[in-house]
């Protein structure tokens, strides 16, 4: 993590600095009128986006109470391998589900009616994928 932090703080100032070049050239291009304001804001902004995530890095980081094993030098591969969870591999709710989730964002581009059509079906995916273990095979 330690790493992270450092580049996304590398990001931050590389980003401004770009920024405020941008500016200069602009003033300095006999072509143009003055400083061109889209490119300039989009680049600082995308220097406070890696600082934003910087700063909250080094907040986790030092949240966290010790040193990830990303951080040593001496740690292996199976050391930073934890439990992630449980998951289905022959689950197909997830597959419906983002399905489901696209035909929203379609009756949203498109026509507000399928929307009317697809989120019952969000519905009937996520009570599928919540209650999968309660009924057939694999049933606990």
């Amino acid at each position: 993590m330690v790493a992270n932090i450092r580049i996304f703080w590398i990001i931050c100032v590389f980003f401004f600095i770009v920024s405020a070049m941008y500016a200069v050239w602009g003033i300095l291009d006999p072509l143009q009128a003055g400083i061109e304001w889209a490119g300039t804001i989009a680049l600082a902004l995308v220097g406070v986006l890696g600082g934003l995530i910087a700063f909250y890095l080094g907040l986790v980081h030092r949240n966290q109470g010790g040193v990830l094993p990303e951080d040593r030098v001496d740690a292996n591969i199976d050391d930073g391998d934890p439990e992630l969870g449980h998951f289905s591999p022959w689950s197909w709710w997830p597959i419906f589900l983002a399905g489901s989730a696209g035909l929203v964002l379609i009756g949203l581009a498109v026509g507000f009616w399928i929307s009317y059509i697809a989120v019952p079906l969000i519905v009937i995916a996520l009570v599928g994928w919540v209650f999968e273990y309660y009924r057939g095979y694999f049933a606990r």
